[in-house]
């Protein structure tokens, strides 16, 4: 019985094999050049954002800072 079980299972787990390996072709995905751009594009806004937003934390504590100081001085 348990030798039935495992051959079973392992049937099953080779199924599944051949089917994880038809995942990675590319016959399951049209690519294309504008594929690569939309690629770049994407991955350059995620790694740029990081310092677009730290500029402008910068700039908008900088004019707070500078406007508590005048609040300060009067």
């Amino acid at each position: 019985m348990r030798i039935k079980i495992f051959q079973l299972f392992l049937a099953v787990l080779l199924i599944q094999a051949k089917a994880s390996f038809a995942l990675d072709s590319y016959r399951y995905m049209h690519v294309s050049l504008g594929t690569i751009w939309y690629i770049f594009i994407g991955l350059m806004i995620v790694i740029l954002f990081p310092f677009v937003l730290m500029a402008y934390l910068a700039w908008y504590y900088s004019n707070k800072k500078s406007a508590e100081k005048r609040e300060e001085g009067n």
